[in-house]
């Protein structure tokens, strides 16, 4: 088969897949494969809708000589995406996601439902986002093909048209004006070339916004742009989930859709598409639910597959996760602490759940954890036969290494040898946690009150929790182990010796040690002949103190007795960096992120990391 564009050239069945997703394909005709097909006038229509509403670009066709086939592929702008938030996310934000649906070429909107793809040309592994992407756009797609016809959309966008004739109320021209939302003055929009416009308007441009080319935050609370042709569903607060106008032609209908859904698809569960149930809401890391149903599917489709990839390339994390897993099942309080309980499919029996939250067995997930081999051993042989040992072993601990690899919804990476020199320990982590919706509301936070960094000590069995569920204020809660002295709120410190003296509290060590005695563990722990390299890879002993290095909002709310900080609003707290260290071993207990050279160093850091990881 071949496939020509306007110029005559050829593309074979090879470059026209996958392969060469990166290739510009242009609007063409057919030569001389085939007599001309007839491609439906609906379709040149949205085609042309495409265009003038975002760009020349926005858009590629791609016909088959003799088939009546065309993939209609739409390019996504993702560039509003925050660097840590792509990062986290593994796209690409400089590049566009690409939607690419296979219509009928004769019959378009009156022929089957449209197959759908979701890529980015140069993302060739592990684009989850594009899987979770590609499910909600099929479901929203077979919703709309159960009434959509070419005819249809005609009589939707003649209602469009009837709002500038002579006999069109005052009313409805307004309502067609509310479409294009406030008009702005910026020389940066587009402007519509609308003959009828023009013509019916008296004008010769009308700027507008880029009202389908820029996202649409669930969050926001514009219930008046009248840019949605149907309600929403009662059980979704905010538009993400609003169907978008038909009047400008379903190409651009399902863009819009598209741009409405990217922003939230952390808040979101990958299987079922509905709101997540967690405790305290959204994470940063797209997520399955807690939903059994949804457990079950996400098993059964293999989305956990991904353990090999990540013992791969971020053994260490994983090395971390696992720690902090132990730590949190071998507490005392872990019927408290350890939150979320596992939901994992039995392996022989694919329709029960091994580990069920509804039925806690801590000895049993105990067995599994200690046949869950040393991340070292996995990292230095084929993985496939690792697991066949550890089946052997035990065959639920595979499949919990896989939970807790996925169930984990923050971002961590290790850092490499650019670190923090100042905080005396190899393993340092860049830690993202905050959902885009909470570091939005934070860099807002920020430009008005400005922001300090201070450091949060917890032990490292609260972190299993912290991770999946986000930094909380656990004041006069359960989940609360030693004193509120200060009131309700999150606890920092400026000074490291206050927040290593938390982290090592738990366990049943409730006294915190003084800064003296912080003092002389550090110079007593560096004076000591190591029996290992301070730079090994992987965390050797299992007695773990770890402390958070968090960014924090200086407005009026955040509350400092002396060199006790406390922020009632969990909002102006967000965690950038996570330090671990063993056997006691405890960082300088002088550090004071008040200190202007400490400040450089930490933004030295952050620039090399967050936005160039």
């Amino acid at each position: 088969m071949c496939i020509h564009d306007i110029k005559g050239q050829f593309w074979n069945d090879d470059d026209s897949e996958g392969d060469n997703e990166s290739e510009e394909f242009l609007y063409g005709v057919q030569g001389s494969c085939a007599a001309d097909l007839y491609r439906h006038p609906q379709l040149d229509a949205d085609i042309e809708a495409v265009k003038e509403i975002y760009s020349e670009n926005s858009v590629s066709i791609r016909e088959y000589g003799t088939i009546d086939d065309v993939d209609i592929d739409l390019h996504i702008n993702i560039s509003f995406l925050d660097e840590e938030v792509s990062t986290a996310w593994k796209v690409l934000r400089t590049e566009p996601i690409v939607l690419r649906l296979r219509f009928s070429l004769s019959q378009y909107l009156d022929g089957p439902e449209p197959s759908i793809e979701v890529f980015q040309p140069s993302n060739k592994e592990g684009f989850g986002l594009g899987l979770q992407l590609k499910k909600i756009l099929g479901m929203f797609t077979s919703q709309q093909w159960k009434h959509l016809s070419n005819d249809f959309l005609k009589t939707q966008q003649e209602k469009r048209h009837s709002w500038f004739k002579a006999s069109g109320t005052i009313k409805k021209f307004r309502a067609g004006l509310s479409i294009f939302s406030p008009i702005p003055k910026s020389p940066s929009f587009p402007i519509i070339q609308d003959s009828m416009l023009k013509g019916k308007l008296g004008v010769p441009e009308l700027r507008v916004g880029r009202l389908m080319n820029r996202s649409i935050s669930c969050t926001m609370k514009n219930p008046k742009v009248e840019v949605f042709g149907y309600p929403p569903s009662p059980q979704v607060s905010g538009h993400c989930k609003n169907i978008p106008t038909l009047e400008y032609g379903f190409l651009v209908q399902i863009m819009k859709y598209a741009e409405q859904r990217i922003p939230t698809l952390n808040e979101y569960c990958v299987v079922c598409d509905e709101q997540h149930v967690f405790q305290n809401g959204s994470m940063l890391k797209p997520a399955v639910c807690t939903r059994e149903l949804c457990v079950f599917s996400f098993y059964t489709l293999g989305v956990m597959s991904g353990a090999a990839e990540e013992v791969a390339t971020g053994a260490e994390v994983v090395d971390l996760l696992v720690a902090m897993c132990r730590a949190a099942l071998e507490s005392p309080r872990k019927s408290i602490i350890f939150e979320p309980y596992p939901s994992v499919v039995d392996p022989t029996d694919p329709k029960t759940l091994a580990f069920n939250p509804k039925k806690k067995n801590y000895e049993r997930l105990q067995k599994a954890l200690d046949s869950v081999m040393s991340i070292r051993e996995m990292t230095q042989g084929s993985y496939l036969e690792i697991k066949k040992q550890m089946d052997k072993l035990d065959p639920l601990a595979h499949p919990l290494l896989q939970w807790i690899i996925s169930s984990n919804r923050s971002h961590i990476v290790k850092l490499p040898l650019s670190r923090l020199k100042f905080m005396h320990t190899s393993h340092q982590f860049l830690l993202l946690s905050s959902p885009p919706a909470k570091e939005a509301r934070f860099r807002t936070a920020k430009k008005l009150y400005g922001s300090t960094f201070a450091f949060h000590g917890s032990h490292i069995e609260n972190w299993h929790s912290i991770l999946r569920n986000g930094l909380v204020n656990a004041s006069y809660t359960k989940l609360q182990l030693h004193g509120a002295a200060y009131g309700k709120g999150i606890y920092l410190s400026p000074i490291s010796s206050i927040s290593f003296g938390y982290s090592g509290m738990g366990k049943g060590q409730h006294r915190m040690p003084s800064k003296d005695e912080l003092v002389q563990r550090y110079n007593r722990m560096n004076t000591i002949p190591q029996t290992r390299s301070i730079q090994s890879r992987f965390l050797q002993s299992r007695n773990l103190n770890c402390i958070a290095l968090c960014e924090v909002i200086t407005s009026k709310d955040l509350q400092k007795h002396g060199n006790i900080w406390v922020c009632p609003v969990s909002d102006h707290v967000c965690t950038r960096f996570f330090f671990v260290y063993e056997d006691g071993q405890v960082g300088d207990a002088n550090i004071n992120t008040q200190d202007p050279k400490i400040q450089k160093e930490i933004m030295r850091v952050i620039g090399t990391q967050v936005y160039t990881n």
